[in-house]
């Protein structure tokens, strides 16, 4: 019998990316491993600049991970238990964990059927209930950037400033989406960012980054980062001439980015401008070649700018549509097949049974396909040809 070889592509090209910039991150990291200073070294503060620059916050500070990024506005606003903080179920769990860390309850809202981000009418349904309820009392929306495009903050800052409430935009996967020109820092009180390295803008290990227009917030999160240390408004009146890290103004955490992973994302935010716009048209070409054959191609709304971190159709028989891709070498992804109130760990938090009719009913059809910015066409055709070939 003939054995027919199917030869695998990549979900995602990081080694494209790296055959184009290696010469520039090579130099980076020797230049790092020369001076020596690999915590805190001079790179990070630049990199910080440049992120400040690029999201045009006034603020940026860089930490260990995107969930770390999440965590440390809620530390520095003190939310603690019997506090709720909302946000989608539909998501990663490190959007949810954070808020479990320090005490307090997510309280889950459903997604709107098109961007699948977080849904302003639910949100203030689910934020009415808990007043009434009384039992929590309502201090944080958490909105997600869900597969690049940024949530509706323009109706979340809304939303926060008629109830009182803080607002952060996870923009772990969105870093780069704009909506009317502008980028999240615009509407949030604090943006955290990730730099896991499947993401747009990623780095060779974990990092992340809280981005914020708000200078008294952006100081406490920059002691918070590193143990609780000492910033230049805790020591007006004092001299203290020592490391300011030995100088412990409240309990914190040890979330620092790397020097190597700063000098790293030096380099790829200098190409990230050109990734974004090649990502753009990679996307368009598929929604014009796939319109039609799948349930739906994405949706992106009017004034909007994604970033395309994953390219995610519906397809009504979403598990036969990923075996028959699998046979023809064809990777993909399912975010999320199991939504986060439906979790082990979280499902003591779930709310009563049909509340997120919409997340649970996109859980089972959607499909992410192979996204990167150097994607080319001949692959793509690949991949388009195999999703039109399936009849189940």
């Amino acid at each position: 019998m003939l054995e027919i070889s199917v030869i695998s592509i990549p979900f995602i090209d990081l080694q494209a990316q790296h055959r184009q910039i290696s010469k520039e991150t090579d130099a980076a990291i020797q230049k790092v491993m020369a001076h020596g200073a690999f915590i805190m070294g001079p790179e990070v503060g630049l990199f910080e600049n440049e992120l400040a620059e690029f999201s045009g916050a006034k603020h940026a500070v860089a930490c260990a991970s995107g969930t770390d990024a999440i965590a440390l506005p809620l530390m520095a606003w003190e939310v603690k238990q019997g506090d709720a903080v909302f946000c989608p179920s539909f998501t990663f769990c490190a959007t949810g964990e954070v808020i479990s860390w320090l005490g307090a309850t997510p309280v889950f809202v459903d997604i709107e059927p098109d961007t699948y981000n977080i849904d302003p009418d639910d949100l203030v349904r689910a934020i009415e209930e808990t007043l009434r309820d009384g039992k929590l009392a309502p201090k944080v929306i958490i909105g997600v950037c869900l597969f690049g495009q940024a949530a509706n903050y323009p109706k979340l800052r809304e939303i926060a400033d008629k109830y009182g409430l803080k607002l952060i935009a996870d923009n772990a996967q969105g870093f780069g989406a704009t909506l009317n020109d502008k980028h999240p820092s615009d509407y949030a009180d604090a943006v955290a960012t990730s730099f896991f390295p499947a993401k747009p803008l990623g780095c060779y290990g974990d990092g992340g980054a809280v981005l914020s227009n708000h200078s008294g917030l952006a100081d406490l999160i920059d002691s918070l980062h590193v143990h609780g240390k000492a910033v230049a408004a805790d020591l007006v009146g004092q001299i203290f001439d020592h490391d300011p890290k030995y100088y412990n103004i409240r309990v914190g955490m040890n979330s620092r980015l790397d020097t190597i992973q700063a000098a790293i994302l030096l380099e790829k935010l200098k190409i990230f401008p050109t990734e974004l716009a090649t990502r753009n048209k990679v996307a368009a070409r598929y929604c014009a070649s796939l319109e039609g054959y799948v349930a739906s191609v994405p949706f992106v709304k009017k004034e909007y700018f994604s970033n395309w971190a994953q390219y995610t159709i519906e397809h009504e028989n979403r598990d036969g549509l990923r075996n028959h891709l699998s046979s023809l070498g064809i990777p993909c992804a399912i975010y999320y097949p199991v939504p986060m109130h439906v979790n082990p760990a979280y499902k003591r938090f779930a709310p009563a049974p049909g509340t997120l009719r919409v997340t649970e009913e996109k859980a089972s059809r959607v499909i992410s396909l192979p996204m990167h910015a150097y994607l080319d066409e001949e692959t793509q055709d690949r991949i388009i040809d195999a999703v039109r070939s399936f009849n189940g």
